[in-house]
């Protein structure tokens, strides 16, 4: 095996990638995974690897992750980084990387001979995926870098990074310009060799349409200073009316989407204070007192996340609905509640602002009903909106008619737009009823 993490500096990561992507290796891992060799490498597995390494800290033995040593760093104010800095900084985070972004995470396009943030090293370093078809396809370069939902509280951020001290002598500053306004931040501090997130909140228009927002940075810099920002409406997928005429004899009940979801964030701010150390300066005859003292950085980290519950049950005015079990046809309602938990202050969040469900007899597919929000806070609860195929105007979404029997009726939700400086926490709900039954066997009349 390869030297993974290096104590002269850089690994050879060429050595690196032919070693894990060899038959040997592979058949190795597949061997004390319990997994079929033939399976795993047939395109239905990918490898994630995480090099680890053992050292010891103030007389105490530790084995971390790069993930798990920028972490500690962060939750003890920078301990790691001021004694063994080229280690969890540089040599472990920098092993490995991803060249293309997959499973969620980010291709590594930064140095990588020099020490790097914790918050590079927790988003970006010390992970190596070997997959065994072709790599996934890169970005259409057409592709926003981001979507945002219209009429909606949001949060942009950009990663800011420095060489040197900054300090409340030598501060940088971020301005944002975003649809004629200008959103400046200023007095940011940040130790050498390290990054902060820096972020505006704002609010989206009313109606579709692109966006560029333009970041200026002084005194720092950051990978990227220009975003294109899609505003989408999601009113634009309501399902159609259904029928009684409606069939579908080749229906087959479909899984349930596979959607990511993010369920936590984490992101600090750096701050700074001057430590005095007055020195006497002695000059024959007489003196004088010099401070001679230092800036000391402080990191608070913050953290956020959402949790949901979900129930779909019958609606009220179904006559022979009994618990979760009713007939087809008739209409279900929906009760969604989203709570975000956070240690942050309000200008560092928006609370859940957005649901929307889809539907079994789509596919969870092609339509999509957005739920309206009927109470706000962190804790956010959303309904169906009035369906205007109702004749009593209820807060419903109709079962179909030919909706098999004796099949569970799930519907799938999805809360968004809960923003953070660490992107959008989002999280997938799904509820059911059971379906015994159609509306026509409470018509049937016998007739003889």
């Amino acid at each position: 095996m390869p030297t993974i993490v290096s104590s002269k500096g850089q690994s050879n990561i060429e050595a690196i990638k032919r070693y894990f992507c060899s038959e040997y290796a592979c058949q190795m891992v597949a061997q004390a995974a319990g997994v079929d060799y033939e399976r795993m490498i047939a395109g239905d597995y990918k490898l994630l690897i995480e090099p680890i390494a053992y050292f010891t800290h103030n007389g105490q033995y530790y084995c971390m992750t790069a993930t798990e040593a920028a972490l500690y760093d962060q939750k003890s104010g920078g301990a790691l980084r001021k004694t063994m800095t080229s280690l969890t900084h540089k040599n472990l985070p920098l092993s490995m990387f991803l060249e293309f972004s997959d499973l969620g995470l980010p291709a590594w396009t930064g140095s990588t001979t020099s020490k790097q943030s914790n918050a590079d090293i927790i988003s970006s370093l010390g992970v190596g995926i070997v997959w065994f078809d072709e790599r996934p396809p890169e970005g259409e370069i057409e592709a926003p870098d981001v979507e945002y939902r219209v009429d909606t509280d949001v949060i942009t951020s950009v990663t800011l990074r420095t060489d040197t001290d900054l300090t409340p002598d030598n501060p940088a500053s971020v301005t944002f310009h975003i649809l004629g306004t200008t959103y400046r931040v200023n007095d940011i501090v940040i130790p050498a060799d390290d990054s902060q997130v820096v972020w505006v909140k704002w609010h989206t228009p009313s109606t579709p349409q692109s966006v560029t927002i333009t970041v200026s940075v002084s005194g720092a810099y950051t990978a990227q200073d220009t975003f294109v920002a899609e505003i989408v409406d999601l009113n634009e997928h309501i399902p159609p009316d259904p029928t009684a005429t409606d069939t579908n004899p080749n229906y087959t009940v479909s899984s349930l989407p596979n959607e990511p979801q993010k369920l936590t964030a984490n992101w600090g701010v750096w701050s700074c204070y001057w430590v005095p150390v007055w020195v006497w300066c002695d000059h024959d005859d007489w003196g004088h007192w010099v401070d001679e003292g230092y800036w000391e950085y402080e990191y608070t980290g913050y953290s956020a996340s959402i949790s949901g519950v979900m129930s779909l049950m019958p609606d009220d005015i179904v006559p022979t609905a009994s618990g979760k079990s009713m007939k087809s046809g008739y209409g279900v309602k929906q009760d969604v509640t989203a709570t975000l938990s956070t240690d942050a202050p309000t200008s560092h969040i928006t609370h859940p602002q957005t649901a929307f469900s889809v539907f079994p007899e789509f596919q969870y597919e092609t339509y999509l009903r957005l739920l309206q929000r009927v109470s706000s806070g962190r804790s956010a609860k959303f309904t169906f909106q009035p369906n205007e195929f109702s004749t009593y105007n209820r807060t419903v979404h109709f079962s179909p008619l030919w909706f098999p029997d004796s099949t569970d009726y799930t519907v799938f939700t999805q809360v968004w737009d809960t923003w953070t400086p660490d992107g959008m926490l989002s999280i997938n709900l799904n509820d059911y009823v059971s379906i015994d039954g159609s509306l026509y066997d409470d018509w049937y009349t016998n007739r003889e």
